[in-house]
């Protein structure tokens, strides 16, 4: 049997680590939320230090435009699920850390219960809807979050939410980015992204667990990082709380299956929020209505009789709009198609 003191050797020869701070990890609960780019380089180092208990939830499978930097998973992974995949993969590269996989979407239903047991969250999700409901959880329940995103050639680490010496806690989500559900940011597949910056990310996040259990003082709490990975530069913002108050969760977006609306197409009135451009080389049907500009068509909305199906490559902008729908039409029955035509 392998000595745990010589695995673990070099990062307990550390000033200030040893094996005090060792035990602190070994002890630590840690739920990491989408493992895609940003979470396969998280759960990989934090298991590699000895992490003791790491939580991985997902609902997603491989597909083959994953693997440029989900460097978890290989060509022989693809259709199967991540979190079951990622979950067999860590337990292998260090069989003493308890790994539990989560193989289900998080959602304002679920999330409590799932953080409970957990001392820290880490979010490698790309949506926004998810960022913001994890987010207002953490508030709720005064857990710290590791935060992550990437777009392009830039990428984001903070740790929010953290209870500070005089009892109050660090600025979360929603005091930096506000109106985030409104954001119209593309995801990695339609903006593109560097797979090394994904990997950057991943482990500035999870630097950020390991400081928070070992060394909090010097952690990103109140601070934004910032990377640009073509010219090198990174700069750190000091952020600061707002008056806005969380009392609630989000009020979850529902969604369809492609299954499902093939099996009750005339059921709905379907939307395609992408482009023109995008809808002519490719869609299912339903009427073409930019997201951007369906503040110009509530006319056509209001004049629905039918539920609401809004589509988009990926769920994400029909996610979006599917709020701004129910934001002006509170009483319409409105549905995002889940994960977009993509995998059609």
């Amino acid at each position: 049997m392998s000595d745990p003191l010589e695995r673990y050797h070099c990062q307990m020869a550390l000033p200030g680590f040893g094996v005090s701070s060792q035990e602190l990890l070994k002890n630590a609960k840690i739920l990491i939320v989408g493992m895609g780019g940003l979470g396969c380089p998280s759960a990989q180092y934090l298991a590699s230090s000895g992490l003791g208990t790491i939580g991985l939830a997902d609902d997603d499978t491989v597909s083959e435009s994953n693997l440029h930097r989900q460097i978890l998973y290989a060509p022989e992974d693809i259709g199967k699920s991540k979190v079951d995949i990622a979950a067999t993969k860590l337990q292998r590269q260090n069989p003493s850390v308890k790994i539990i996989p989560f193989n289900f979407r998080v959602t304002s239903e679920n999330v409590m219960d799932l953080i409970s047991e957990f001392d820290l969250i880490i979010e490698g999700t790309d949506n926004f809807e998810t960022k913001c409901l994890l987010n207002d959880a953490c508030v709720l329940t005064g857990k710290p979050l590791v935060y992550g995103a990437i777009y392009q050639y830039e990428g984001q680490v903070s740790i929010w939410n953290v209870i500070q010496k005089d009892g109050t806690y660090s600025p979360n989500y929603r005091d930096v980015f506000p109106n985030a559900e409104e954001s119209q940011v593309p995801n990695c597949r339609e903006g593109g992204v560097l797979p090394t910056l994904a990997g950057i990310i991943g482990c500035m996040q999870a630097n950020e667990a390991i400081k928070y259990f070992t060394n909090p003082e010097d952690s990103l709490a109140g601070k934004l990082w910032m990377m640009n990975v073509l010219n090198g530069k990174t700069q750190i913002i000091k952020l600061r709380k707002t008056s806005v108050q969380i009392t609630a969760l989000p009020q979850a977006v529902e969604t369809v299956t492609f299954e499902q609306l093939m099996q009750k197409k005339d059921h709905f009135e379907i939307i395609d929020v992408r482009t023109s451009q995008e809808h002519e080389q490719f869609n299912i049907g339903g009427i073409n209505l930019p997201a951007e500009e369906l503040q110009d068509h509530s006319d056509y909305i209001s004049g629905c009789s039918k539920p609401i199906l809004v589509y988009c490559q990926s769920g994400k902008r029909s996610t979006e709009a599917v709020r701004k729908i129910k934001k002006s039409f509170p009483e319409k029955e409105v549905f995002s198609l889940k994960d977009g035509i993509q995998k059609i």
